[in-house]
């Protein structure tokens, strides 16, 4: 039985969530998995303000009550004074995973060199990875294709659903002694 994976949705920017403009990111990110995934998933997507609580508060209820096996964000991760993308997800998970930035910092100063000024960072609550991504959807593009492939893998580690990727948009990296969990 395969079970239908809950991935969560979050852009932060206070003139989206005012209405100024059309959200773009949390668009971007939800199509990159429709192409990337080819496992049962359903989004649960949230827009929100620059606020620390409020972004806090998101993270935690995607994560424990919305029971989603990924979180990605988008925005509020550069080093203007309201970014605080990265603080609110320090401040909600039990482990960072500071690989994930640095990778997607990497990549990323292949197209720009203000890719250093990003802050993006993941970590681990409970069951669930939570990646910050950047506000831009060609910068999502660029960071999800540097670290997805190891997205499955780390789920698996922390008991999370079995997603399966379609290999011609991102091929997942799972060790050889890794195998498909019974029932997943």
């Amino acid at each position: 039985m395969t079970t239908t994976a809950r991935i969560g949705f979050i852009t932060v920017s206070d003139r989206a969530s005012s209405g100024e403009y059309e959200d773009l990111g949390g668009p971007a990110m939800q199509a990159w998995m429709g192409k990337a995934l080819t496992s049962p998933w359903e989004p649960v997507a949230r827009l929100v303000p620059d606020e620390q609580p409020l972004v806090e508060a998101a993270l935690r209820e995607l994560c424990d009550e919305q029971r989603c096996c990924l979180v990605v964000t988008t925005g509020s991760t550069g080093p203007a004074l309201r970014d605080i993308v990265p603080e609110a997800t320090e401040a909600v998970c039990q482990k960072m995973m500071p690989g994930f930035g640095e990778l997607m910092r990497l990549e990323s100063l292949k197209f720009v060199p203000t890719a250093i000024l990003s802050r993006q960072t993941a970590g681990i609550r409970g069951n669930t990875l939570i990646i910050n991504l950047p506000g831009k959807p060609s910068a999502i593009d660029d960071c999800l294709n540097a670290v997805f492939p190891a997205v499955p893998y780390c789920i698996d580690l922390i008991d999370g659903p079995y997603l399966e990727t379609d290999e011609a948009c991102c091929k997942a990296f799972r060790p050889k002694h890794a195998k498909r969990p019974e029932g997943k």
